[in-house]
């Protein structure tokens, strides 16, 4: 199935699930330190490979972050090629000084927000959801 493109479907049905945990982005130079199975998503740069991971495992890692973000998952199935999905969401939170890292998945997209603002960042999601109901 290919997932949902139509941008009212798709705010209606975002449905937002707090993950639990607490996540870092970190930046590693050797992917070799980390199991894969530990990192949540992985980013090649230039400068580095960004990884996503449980804060636990990075501490025992010793790995380098600033950022301790929590893990909204929007549970439409939403197409890679929908337009303006992430524009809606990011513009809301981004009037309530929420800021959020998107990441899309094939099926859903993934929002990480600032972990003080979790809960605000779900009840910015519901309301937006609820007027395009």
């Amino acid at each position: 199935m290919p997932g949902e493109t139509n941008i009212s479907e798709l705010l209606k049905g975002m449905n937002p699930k707090l993950n639990k945990g607490e996540y870092v982005f970190s930046t590693v130079r050797d992917l070799n330190i980390i199991n894969r199975n530990d990192t949540l998503c992985e980013f090649k740069e230039k400068d580095g490979t960004t990884v996503i991971i449980d804060r636990k495992k990075a501490d025992e890692l010793q790995l380098k972050y600033t950022y301790v973000a929590s893990w909204i998952t929007l549970m439409i199935h939403s197409s890679l090629e929908a337009v303006g999905l992430t524009a809606q969401f990011s513009t809301e939170l981004a009037k309530n000084y929420i800021s959020c890292n998107i990441i899309a998945g094939y099926y859903h997209d993934h929002i990480f927000v600032d972990k003080k603002d979790a809960d605000k960042a779900i009840q910015v999601l519901k309301e937006l959801a609820k007027k395009h109901s």
